[in-house]
């Protein structure tokens, strides 16, 4: 089981995360590369919102694929183009997150890929469940 670490000789985590995650060993890890909020047909909402759903429906597809769930997901990050979008990606991800056993970083970047997108999102989880043969 992955183990939340927030010391208490420090502040609080700002939000539902902790400091740090400690990885049991013989963990079967899995990172993902960025997902943007675009739909499997090419669209891309004009909503923050929405891109958000749309970037943690994709990484959930990944964590199926790869027979986990966001329980094990032991690190979020993430990635907008305005410090406005902060609290909206906060929410969307609080829908998807379970617990706190889980990092998090937020960064505000000048732009993606394409115009249009204004969030991206990334994790890597782990876990000891053996993977189906």
């Amino acid at each position: 089981m992955n183990r939340a670490i927030s010391p208490p000789s420090m502040r609080a985590p700002l939000a539902r995360y902790s400091h740090a995650v400690m990885i049991p060993p013989n963990a079967r890890w899995l990172t993902t590369s960025g997902q943007l909020g675009v739909a499997p047909d090419g669209s891309v909402p004009d909503s923050v919102e929405e891109q958000c759903v749309l970037c943690f429906e994709n990484l959930k597809a990944i964590l199926v694929a790869a027979e986990m769930t966001f329980a094990d997901v032991v690190r979020f990050s993430a990635f907008v183009t305005d410090r406005a979008y902060f609290p909206i990606y906060g929410a969307v991800r609080g829908r998807y997150a379970v617990g706190d056993a889980f990092a998090s970083t937020l960064v505000i970047v000048s732009g993606f890929t394409l115009p249009e997108f204004k969030v991206e999102v990334e994790v890597t989880a782990a876990t000891t469940r053996p993977a189906a043969a």
